[in-house]
């Protein structure tokens, strides 16, 4: 299908990188477009691109690009839907797709693939779910998509009879042509993205895709307790099974603190170290996809009992002095924090802000019962002093992480949870969310390796 045509890459990063590599093998003529110039880019893969005949236009989007008798448009999945190169390739009858449906189109036969995705909890589910099975089946299950690795990367890996368990993103779902796994999971949907795609429903639709493009021969799996999620699901085609975390159902739900499957007793809770009902939430999920390969409770249990969470995403830090410190720079919308603050019962001192979005921080007010400080932070700071002065919550804002990490410690308390939870995205200071996490846990190890200097 892709074989000898004239394809444009919109936009380098790792998809655009392992796309080009792939569609070159494929003998076709490729050229990569991305706004950000050369020195911006890996050397070693711009001189690798640059040797294996592929055509860089770095630095800028030149009028007509698009116009010059593409075959098909490889979108980054970053790159707005709307794009004036978008518009144009559906103007001229162009197919507009993304890494991860050209990669599908080239799998080999007889691999079992699974997408999981979801507003919250897809990167949990999905690193849960990998972990679980490749406990099962070692080398026989492959991890791709969203969580770092382009499903182009481990075409050449894959054979038949493996299993390849994905996270899938809303903007990866939004070009999706065939896309479709065996196994589609979702763990909930709520509002994110609006920026991306205009509206919360062009977002749903987008999360969607994939579950849309299933046979009766596929298998859906969703959250019982998500009620846009259903709203959404109910014309799929594919067999549908179900998790939930408040009721007794045919799937996985919790009894007597553990989670069992059907009437099978999986797990006691108290064998689970990550916090919060989400997180009991994406081992339901994980656990309903090992039972459709059989896996045994023994093996389940053995992982989930030894899963500390993923970085990023409420991560336990470390203790210093009796305060414990949680990284959750994941959390760039107002849902994400609310769960994390639900998580807690000890006191908070909230790390909250970043990019200016219009967030509506009100809607964290019936979460914040805990929180007996709010250290505002990013360029959305005076709306939070306005917010926590409103609500006598005690409230100070610094405009670098650095400034507010150091004044937390000094009003902070044994006994204290320190939690990074922003409710905003990092732009307006980090190019991406992960380095503003990477930062606080920085702070945090130095914190506590100069009071045992002090100690010492």
């Amino acid at each position: 299908m892709f074989e000898n045509k004239k394809i444009l890459i919109m936009g380098f990063a790792r998809s655009g990188y392992e796309a080009a590599k792939i569609l070159i093998e494929k003998g076709c003529q490729v050229v990569l477009n991305d706004s950000k110039e050369e020195q911006f880019h890996k050397k070693e893969q711009v001189e690798e691109l640059k040797t294996l005949g592929v055509e860089l236009i770095l630095g800028s989007h030149p009028e007509n690009l698009v116009e010059q008798g593409f075959d098909y448009i490889v979108k980054n999945p970053g790159i707005s839907p709307y794009h004036v190169y978008v518009e144009k390739a559906k103007q001229l009858g162009i197919p507009v797709i993304n890494e991860v449906e050209l990669a599908y189109q080239l799998l080999p036969k007889g691999i079992t693939l699974i997408g999981i995705t979801g507003t919250n909890g897809k990167t949990t589910t999905t690193t849960l779910t990998y972990e679980i099975l490749k406990e099962a089946f070692q080398e026989k299950v492959h991890l791709a998509g969203n969580i770092g690795f382009p499903l182009c990367s481990i075409l050449k890996q894959v054979k038949k009879g493996d299993i390849i368990v994905m996270e899938v993103s809303c903007q990866q779902g939004a070009n999706f042509d065939k896309f479709h796994p065996n196994i589609a999971l979702a763990t909930n949907f709520s509002e994110a993205h609006i920026d991306f795609f205009g509206t919360y429903e062009a977002y749903k639709k987008a999360k969607s895709k994939m579950f849309y493009n299933q046979g009766e021969e596929d298998l859906a799996i969703l959250n019982m307790e998500n009620e846009d999620l259903l709203k959404e699901m109910d014309q799929i085609s594919s067999k549908v099974k179900y998790f939930s975390s408040k009721n007794e159902i045919n799937g996985a739900y919790l009894k007597e603190n553990a989670i069992y499957y059907y009437e099978d007793k999986v797990l006691d809770l108290k064998k689970i170290q990550i916090k919060g009902m989400h997180n009991i939430e994406n081992i339901m999920a994980a656990i309903m996809i090992a039972k459709e390969f059989s896996v045994s409770n023994e093996i389940i249990e053995k992982v989930v009992s030894n899963f500390k969470g993923v970085e990023h995403r409420l991560e336990f830090v470390d203790e210093v002095e009796g305060r414990k410190f949680y990284n959750d720079t994941e959390a760039t919308n107002i849902k994400c924090t609310q769960i994390a603050l639900s998580s807690f019962e000890d006191p908070i001192i909230l790390f909250l802000g970043g990019l200016e979005r219009g967030q509506e921080f009100e809607d964290l007010l019936p979460m914040m019962k805990h929180v007996k400080r709010i250290i505002g932070i990013g360029s959305c700071r005076q709306r939070i002093l306005e917010f926590g002065d409103k609500h006598h919550i005690p409230t100070e804002i610094h405009e670098h992480l650095k400034e507010a990490f150091e004044e937390a410690y000094k009003k902070s308390e044994p006994g204290d949870i320190l939690l990074l939870s922003p409710a905003s995205a990092s732009w307006d200071q980090y190019e991406k969310c992960e380095d503003r996490g990477t930062e606080f846990k920085e702070y945090v190890y130095d914190l506590k390796e100069n009071l045992l200097k002090k100690k010492g």
